[in-house]
């Protein structure tokens, strides 16, 4: 991604950058720093304790990077993963899946009223509230 100059999302259960491999996604600020949006997320058997490393969270604003977390637990909190398995698989391994959208993605986050959506532009011009 990095050598072609591209910004991605990633979704991950757990906290990023953790060191405890069963409480999150044990990973390091040079692997994933070029993401724009970080989403952590809880899974059905994996809730999840949102993550307060100071560390990781000053490369996140310095960088400009959005973070939010989905709660599946939460009614107003989910992630459309029948949306992401119908897009291009570029890669996948064991642990992850590199998806890509046929066109950019739209990210709007208000951090203030804790307010975070991210979603594909309808080609007709209109928003799509269900993408």
């Amino acid at each position: 991604m990095i050598r072609e100059h591209r910004f991605y999302v990633l979704i991950g259960p757990g906290r990023w950058g953790t060191r405890d491999p069963f409480i999150g996604i044990p990973v390091i600020w040079p692997q994933i720093s070029h993401a724009k949006v970080i989403v952590e997320t809880s899974l059905e058997d994996f809730p999840l304790d949102a993550s307060l490393g100071s560390h990781f969270f000053h490369n996140v604003t310095t960088m400009d990077v959005g973070y939010f977390t989905v709660q599946q637990e939460m009614t107003n909190c989910y992630i459309r993963y029948d949306l992401l398995d119908r897009q291009q698989v570029v890669k996948q391994g064991k642990y992850f899946k590199h998806i890509r959208f046929e066109d950019p993605v739209i990210i709007n986050m208000d951090g203030r009223k804790r307010i975070y959506i991210i979603h594909m532009p309808d080609k007709s011009g209109k928003n799509d509230e269900n993408n």
